[in-house]
């Protein structure tokens, strides 16, 4: 049998876990809306996606992650895109092959391609190149260029809105 005692320090634990749990939620993690579609078909527009604000800072950024960043630091607008060139990778186009360090990358979440050519770059220090999954319809380094890890705002998680597309990324 269970003393009131016992049941009080369970309770007391559980609403201590809960509170901790929810100041990790408002300080480490953001929920933003997905405006466009260069992520589909894995990030619909309209859906909320679940972001961890504090991820980069206890391990690097990899290949293929999608992150979330400002492309220009003085506006509010976030965007979500895949890494795929990290500092020092070489990153080519052809034909909407991607090519990283000579390697073709094999990219099974790009249902929508784009045929054309880019020239070979390579990835500068404190910057990424990050492609969106729906090539054909994506603003992305192809476009704009490298983006300083400095504007990395974390990396994207799962899914978290509409409750049938909830699930991880």
């Amino acid at each position: 049998m269970l003393s009131v005692s016992r049941i009080r320090t369970a309770a007391s634990v559980a609403l201590q876990a809960a509170l901790l749990l929810v100041l990790f939620l408002v300080f480490f993690m953001r929920a933003p809306i997905v405006s466009g579609l260069s992520m589909e078909p894995r990030i619909e527009n309209g859906e909320h996606v679940l972001i961890d604000t504090l991820a980069f800072r206890l391990q690097p950024i990899r290949h293929g992650e999608i992150i979330a960043f400002r492309h220009d630091a003085s506006t509010p607008i976030v965007y979500l895109k895949r890494v795929i060139g990290l500092p020092g990778d070489r990153i080519r186009i052809v034909e909407g092959r991607v090519f990283r360090n000579g390697v073709p990358l094999d990219e099974p979440y790009v249902r929508f391609p784009d045929r054309r050519s880019f020239a070979a770059v390579t990835v500068p220090p404190r910057s990424l190149y990050v492609l969106g999954d729906n090539r054909a319809d994506s603003d992305d380094s192809r476009a704009w260029g490298f983006v300083p890890k400095a504007h990395v705002i974390g990396r994207a998680v799962m899914v978290v809105w509409p409750l049938q597309r909830f699930g991880p990324l």
